[in-house]
């Protein structure tokens, strides 16, 4: 099994969130045909691979979305509902493994749909022109309008061919307007717009994964880190949904039986002026950051609740940066509280 590795992504990458993530829930609604390989292929989260071994029915199996060779006039699309409505920054088209057999070129629309799904009479909005694309290669496209919100992609390809993965790095939309003074809401929810922004490792698993949805499906739908052999922890920066008062912490270590973390601490910070990156500098300033959750035991396999006195009232915090000591995995972290 071939697998492929990323390049350096481009700065609208940078504290942004695929909206295309299956993981998170997009999913392909529609498509004129998938006769090679199904559309949902295209939005896995992990990278694309390749076996030069492996065939299917329909003869080679890719991984990603693969028409037929087209004999008729006219091109194959594919509609995809977004994970989450969102503002969109940019696009990832990626043909990788996809060499004689790609597309020459694609374009991309976006619409916003209230409810439902599209229908013959949704409108729908250009935001990559007709571009070109080449053989086994991660194509990066900038969306010139981020203000607009956006619920579900059509892309084209010209005529027919494979695309691997498509990524839309962009913003999840949460109307805060929406939520009440008093109101208690989870502020680390990446559907309400949180974001790892940091982290010291993330060997086995993206620290994204702590901030989704439910309570974890296996070992793998959580932030893991490799054994640390030196001095120091594992820690990560989250950027919250909206400044808030954090009130209730939840530390979940769902599955994790012999690679849970030891302990764990929560520090928070007001920074609403912060980046999309931090600093080495300001990483390190992190350290220092204030408490919030003091280092508390880990168990295996469990949910650690924790609200009362046990959660330090230090205030509205725009970040949080939770360390596990010495490392491990942890599946979810919930931070409830109320809007400031």
């Amino acid at each position: 099994m071939i697998e492929t590795s990323t390049v350096v992504l481009p700065d609208f990458a940078a504290g942004a969130v695929n909206l295309a993530s299956a993981r998170l829930g997009a999913v392909g609604i529609f498509s004129t045909d998938e006769f090679f390989a199904p559309v949902s292929r295209m939005l896995n989260d992990d990278p694309a691979s390749f076996d030069p071994d492996l065939y299917d029915d329909n003869g080679k199996y890719m991984d990603g979305w693969e028409s037929r060779r087209k004999r008729v006039p006219g091109h194959d699309y594919a509609i995809i509902r977004l994970a989450m409505p969102g503002r969109i920054f940019g696009f990832d088209v990626d043909t990788r493994f996809f060499t004689g057999n790609y597309p020459p070129h694609c374009s991309i629309e976006a619409a916003f749909v209230e409810a439902g799904d599209p229908t013959n009479a949704t409108v729908w909005t250009e935001l990559v022109t007709k571009s070109s694309l080449g053989a086994s290669a991660q194509h990066f496209f900038a969306n010139s309008d981020t203000s607009k919100v956006w619920t579900h992609l059509r892309l084209h390809i010209y005529p027919d061919g494979g695309v691997a993965r498509l990524r839309v790095y962009g913003a999840a939309h949460f109307d805060w307007s929406k939520v009440g003074a008093s109101e208690e809401i989870d502020l680390a929810y990446i559907f309400h717009g949180a974001k790892s922004l940091a982290w010291s490792d993330a060997h086995y698993g993206h620290p994204d994964k702590i901030l989704s949805p439910g309570r974890g499906t296996n070992m793998g739908d959580g932030w893991e880190t490799k054994r640390r052999r030196g001095p120091g922890h594992d820690w990560a920066i989250i950027r919250l949904g909206h400044a808030g008062v954090i009130n209730r912490v939840l530390i979940d270590t769902h599955f994790y039986k012999g690679n849970y973390p030891d302990t764990c601490e929560l520090l928070g910070a007001y920074l609403p002026d912060a980046g999309d990156t931090f600093s080495d500098a300001e990483i390190s300033a992190s350290e220092q950051w204030t408490p919030i959750l003091t280092r508390q035991k880990m168990q295996m396999d469990a949910e650690h609740f924790y609200a009362g006195d046990q959660v330090q009232k230090i205030g509205p915090v725009t970040h949080v940066r939770i360390g596990v000591h010495p490392d491990g995995g942890v599946m979810r972290l919930r931070l409830f509280g109320t809007k400031a």
